[in-house]
Order: structure tokens, then sequence, then C-alpha cells
């Protein structure tokens, strides 16, 4: 019976992906690692320039699962208050009480993140890796659920600052949203035209096909898929090679280990494995480990990207026995 239950939670996230596809065309591999991040209670950084649907995507993952969700933009005048929330005076009682703010919510989309001074990125970055806010010597803690789904503009870069590594490394995976193909942006227009407009999901009879529950079931069963030894170590080193690798000033960290286990491990489970293989590892490695290198300045002059340096660690680390 307990297979059997498996096997139907398995199922209904596997139709979140063609839920989100009603509304979300050309992503598959996108609404992919949203859903791995998902299993595995960790957070997406979305990259990719304005209108290819980063916030319509995460408005249907809202909805397919049956969550609350909540949207910030960043700007550069946000105040750390003006997401975690802040005191206010109570002038019946004569009390401050907390108002709480975006964050206290299920998905969070934080878009355009990059565009926030460093105070009020690090304290995103408290509730990101807590999953609570601390205000006035009191603990808040947030939903189990709590996943920040930000997007940043990799074009534009007057008035932005920088993730600091920290943060950088508090997301599990970092996603291309590219553009469709042109047969896939033909049916994006198509159906502008004939009247869907983002802000009315209902229209297209996107469906909550599982639900918070069902995702925390998931997260315990993808906790008994096998990871050996050997694969432990594979991993282990692949992220000391990138740190060895003469165009990368800073590798990837014990954490960044960590992710690309748990991120393959959720993969496996969604493919039906029990054990995880070096193929998953390999399938994770780019979105798990890409935002967690620092290239060296004369590496990036010269054209050198982080997805360039994975491509050598992997065809460099041997395969476990």
């Amino acid at each position: 019976m307990e297979t059997e239950n498996l096997d139907e939670t398995r199922q209904t996230l596997i139709q979140l992906r063609e839920e989100i596809s009603k509304v979300v065309v050309g992503s598959a591999q996108t609404i992919t690692g949203i859903m791995v991040c998902l299993l595995t209670g960790g957070h997406v950084l979305l990259e990719g320039v304005p209108g290819t649907g980063k916030t319509l995507l995460v408005r249907s993952l809202a909805k397919a699962i049956n969550a609350d969700s909540k949207r910030v933009q960043f700007t550069p005048d946000l105040m750390p208050g003006d997401i975690t929330g802040s005191s206010i005076y109570n002038s019946q009682n004569s009390h401050f009480e907390f108002r709480e703010g975006p964050v206290f919510t299920d998905l969070l989309l934080a878009d355009e993140i990059n565009r926030t001074p460093p105070k009020t990125q690090a304290a995103l970055l408290e509730a990101m890796s807590d999953r609570s806010v601390t205000a006035d010597g009191n603990t808040y803690h947030l939903s189990p659920l709590f996943t920040v789904l930000a997007t940043q503009n990799p074009v534009e870069q007057d008035g932005t600052y920088d993730l600091p590594e920290a943060q950088l490394d508090r997301f599990m995976m970092k996603l291309k949203v590219d553009y469709a193909s042109a047969q896939e942006e033909s049916l994006i227009v198509r159906s502008h035209l004939d009247g869907f407009t983002p802000d009315d999901l209902n229209q297209v009879g996107i469906q909550a096909s599982t639900t918070p529950e069902k995702i925390f079931a998931a997260r315990k069963a993808i906790q008994k898929v096998e990871v050996s030894d050997s694969i432990i170590n594979y991993a282990v080193e692949i992220a000391r090679a990138t740190r060895n690798h003469p165009a990368v000033e800073l590798g990837v960290s014990p954490r960044g280990q960590i992710a690309l286990l748990q991120t393959a491990r959720a993969w496996a489970w969604l493919k039906g494995q029990n054990y995880v293989t070096p193929d998953e590892i390999k399938q994770m490695a780019k979105s798990t480990l890409s935002h967690r290198i620092i290239l060296r300045p004369e590496s990036s002059l010269e054209g050198t990207n982080s997805n360039q340096v994975i491509e050598t660690v992997l065809s460099s680390v041997p395969l476990p026995l």
C-alpha cells in the first residue's frame, strides 16, 4: 500500500509539469529543475531576459500545487523590513506588534533580486537559510514549504548589485530561462491574440495536480533513495576538481557537494529509481554548481564560463567503479 501511495505521489508531481505547461510554453527543463528544488527544499535562481515568462511560471506553479504565493519587486529603495516585516506601534494597547512581510508565504517570487542593496539581500538570506525571521529578539518561523524563486536579468547591469557568494551558495539551482523555439513562440503569440491574459490562469484550465502535503511525503521518500559511498566520492571529487581548475578563483564548497547529491537523489526518485547513478550527478551538475563557481577575471575576459569549467571537470574525473 505504501508503494502504491508513493507511485501516486510521483505521478502527481509528473502531472505538475504538464499542468504548468498549459500556460508556460517551451520551459520543460526549467519546470523540471524547479520541481527538483521543491523536492529538496531548495531555492531557485531564474536567469533570463524580460518577457520570457519567469513571473508567469511561478504564478502557475503556485496554482498547480495549491500553495500561497507572494511577489516582491526588488528596487534600490527596498528596505529589509519591506521583505521580512517590521514592528508597528499599536496606539490602542500601547505595544509594538510585528507585522509580517511577504516572506511569510509558501512561494516567494523575488523579482530582479540583484536590483536591491546588500543590506536587503542579507535580510532575505537569513530567511532563505534559516527559514525564520528575527525581529526585536523574537524568532518567527516561516512556512515549511517556503521557497524563494528569484529572478535576475543577465543583460542590464546599470543599477544592479551583484549577489554575494554566500547568497548565491544558498540557491539550490540556477536555471536559465531561454527563448522558446520559433514554433513555440508562435503558439505563445496566438494564445494571447485569442484572448489569454496572464492575470487569469483559470481560463486555461490549470488544475491543482498536487498539494504541499504530497510534496512533504515525496521529500521523505527521497531520503530512502540509496546513495552509495562511490557516488558520494564521485560528487566530492567533482567539487574538488573545480577548485583546482586554472580558470577558477573560487570553486564549489561542501554545501555545493551536498546540493549536487540532493538534486541527483530527487531526480533519480522522479525517474522511478531507488538509487543514484553517475548519470543523475552529471545531469544535475551544471544547474547545481555553475553559480557556485567564481572565475578568475582574466578567464572571464577570455570568454570562459562556469559551464565550460564543469564540462571539463566531468570529462576529467573518473567514473566510480
